[in-house]
């Protein structure tokens, strides 16, 4: 396989950017399993230095089920208005949204740990991430 199809493949599976990927694959050697290693640390480095920063961005979210008696309204926070602008960002708010009015968790701890309700493979918490 050719190096832009593995950073196509790494892209597609982790997110991470082209730049990211490219970076990973040339310090693996094109090895992708540990392209996908270095992607994964590297996250994780990243993650823990965004962790004191606030998110003072966001959008609101409502759904309102067809039968008009059930319904959530959503407020999901990110740390730019890049992202708060974002389709992606605004339909897993609303994804959020339907999920809470479906299973009515009690609390967002509940709400991370419940199977998606499109997917019961997946938790709300993974789909975030």
């Amino acid at each position: 396989m050719n190096t832009i199809e593995l950073i196509k493949m790494l892209r597609i599976e982790t997110g991470a950017s082209i730049a990211l990927c490219n970076k990973a694959l040339k310090e693996s050697k094109n090895d992708l399993n540990k392209a996908y290693e270095l992607l994964k640390t590297w996250g994780v480095e990243r993650a823990q230095k965004k962790q004191g920063t606030e998110a003072t961005d966001g959008v609101v979210e409502s759904y309102i089920h067809h039968n008009k008696r059930m319904g959530a309204l959503l407020t999901l926070h990110c740390q730019t208005d890049f992202v708060a602008k974002n389709e992606e960002f605004r339909n897993l708010a609303r994804e959020i949204a339907m999920q809470i009015a479906s299973m009515a968790p009690k609390t967002s701890e509940e709400l991370l740990k419940q199977a998606y309700i499109r997917d019961s493979k997946k938790t709300i918490e993974s789909l975030i991430q």
